[in-house]
């Protein structure tokens, strides 16, 4: 039992900053939360950890008014025992990670629209959390941290990570010390809390869940990138049913400098829209771009072949 009121019933999943628990909220029958748990460094001094529970409890209250469909909300935070608790809506259903693989035991892609559906969503909620006063980053957007509901609705779920920026460009706050996952991290975020990070950061780790949705992989780390530019693979390489345009989408919010990076998530949800094509003209594009190219590439063989097969064309008989 948590502050007399909530009763943990199970374990949703455990990290190396917490857990997180299905419980029940003794005060309202029948309604189901989740807690999310944040177990601080043991070997933080007294100052830094009393620094580290006001952190929490100013994040926690900004957290507490967020209120969009796309969100799980926010409804209680505490202190208890030096650890500290977010209470949260409990979201049913399967997450994106567990679609993926259920997708590749029956050996298919998801398809392109139900995706671009799902994106649409993020993009909304990202917009919403980004738009907020200061801007609010998530910094850990993956497919097993996005829920989809019976319903359909999508829900971007653990806060564990979220950032808020502050007016000094120089520095950010977080509620939790934490680098991400390392397929979904954009560079800049690698050299940890004191490196400025900004909007483009969730940006680069929404284009890298949308490679994965796609291919069914995720995609080569940032630092594979860095040390060997060859390591990522375009999507289309792996499922030619992707559409060309949406195909450029994840490669620009995949850049590796932020700079390159479509500059917000609206953006990037347009270029998502652009240029598509039905998925079952996608696979066709290869071979006519293969040929155009072959056709360029062997222009003088291709001259060549044609005089000499008009030229036995009319001398023979």
């Amino acid at each position: 039992m948590l502050k007399e009121r909530y009763r943990i019933v199970s374990s949703i999943g455990q990290g190396g900053m917490g857990a997180v628990y299905r419980a029940e909220d003794m005060l309202l029958p029948g309604r189901v939360c989740a807690i999310k748990e944040i177990t601080p460094d043991p070997d933080l001094t007294a100052e830094a950890l009393t620094q580290l529970q006001d952190q929490f409890r100013q994040e926690a209250s900004v957290l507490a008014r967020l209120d969009h469909p796309n969100l799980p909300k926010v409804s209680d935070y505490f202190t208890q025992e030096g650890r500290e608790y977010l209470v949260m809506d409990f979201v049913p259903g399967y997450d994106l990670r567990e679609k993926i693989d259920q997708a590749l035991k029956e050996e298919h892609y998801l398809s392109e629209s139900q995706v671009i559906n799902w994106a649409d969503q993020l993009c909304d909620a990202l917009s919403y959390l980004h738009e907020q006063t200061p801007p609010i980053l998530h910094r850990d957007i993956k497919p097993s941290n996005i829920k989809i509901t019976p319903s359909g609705l999508i829900k971007l779920v653990d806060f564990g990570l979220v950032k808020l920026l502050t007016n000094d460009e120089a520095r950010t706050v977080t509620v939790v010390q934490g680098r991400g996952t390392a397929a979904y991290t954009p560079l800049e975020q690698y050299g940890g809390d004191d490196v400025h990070t900004d909007i483009r950061s969730d940006v680069y780790a929404l284009g890298a869940t949308l490679y994965h949705l796609l291919t069914g992989r995720s995609p080569a780390t940032a630092r594979e990138q860095f040390l060997r530019p060859t390591s990522l693979i375009n999507p289309r390489a792996i499922n030619p049913h992707i559409s060309p345009g949406v195909e450029q989408a994840i490669l620009a919010a995949l850049a590796l400098h932020p700079s390159q990076r479509p500059p917000d998530v609206k953006i990037l949800q347009k270029m998502l829209h652009e240029a598509r094509v039905p998925s079952d003209i996608a696979p066709m594009l290869i071979t006519v771009q293969e040929l155009f190219h072959s056709l360029r590439s062997n222009f003088l063989l291709l001259v060549c072949t044609t005089v000499l097969i008009t030229i036995a064309y009319v001398i023979t008989p």
